[in-house]
């Protein structure tokens, strides 16, 4: 499929008349299912990103479950200790989504783009917490940009307006 990708791109940037050096020289799906693309070598992606929405129909054609186009950028991963479990463990609390609703809502320039997990297994915390030993215990979430992972490391994260 990702010789597929990266042929579909070609082809369209190339019927909409694109450059000769706009071109996409390999795609590749990694660990977590992004999908990775490499440009040409005389090419930046924000070159390639005048082409977005051609890029994303392209891709579409091959895989209907791509949503989004954007240059390479690192992702930190960042823990949060001392999550109160009765907010966000068990019925009625919506879990950890809510959490990373509030993360992105309460917080300047956050963007997760994966879901805030468990740093423990979630069925060993919801025995333990029933046992009363834990009421809390802590998360992994993922942010978008070093600059912001390092500026809430630095100042620190909101959630519920705490």
């Amino acid at each position: 499929m990702d010789q597929e990708i990266a042929s579909a791109i070609n082809r369209a940037l190339f019927h909409q008349k694109a450059p000769a050096h706009i071109r996409i020289m390999n795609a590749k799906r990694n660990a977590k299912g992004a999908i990775t693309a490499i440009t040409h070598p005389n090419e930046t992606a924000e070159m390639a990103l005048q082409y977005r929405d051609i890029i994303i129909t392209a891709v579409r054609t091959v895989n209907k479950g791509v949503v989004d186009v954007e240059e390479n950028e690192t992702w930190e991963r960042l823990m949060i200790h001392a999550v109160p479990l009765i907010r966000y463990m068990g019925k009625g609390t919506e879990g950890l989504q809510k959490m990373r609703d509030e993360f992105e809502a309460e917080n300047e320039g956050i963007v997760s783009p994966t879901p805030v997990r468990w740093l423990a297994n979630p069925h060993t915390i919801k025995e333990r917490r029933q046992n009363g030993e834990i009421a809390a215990s802590s998360v992994v979430f993922v942010v978008k940009g070093s600059k912001v992972a390092q500026s809430l490391v630095q100042k620190g994260i909101k959630a519920a307006g705490v």
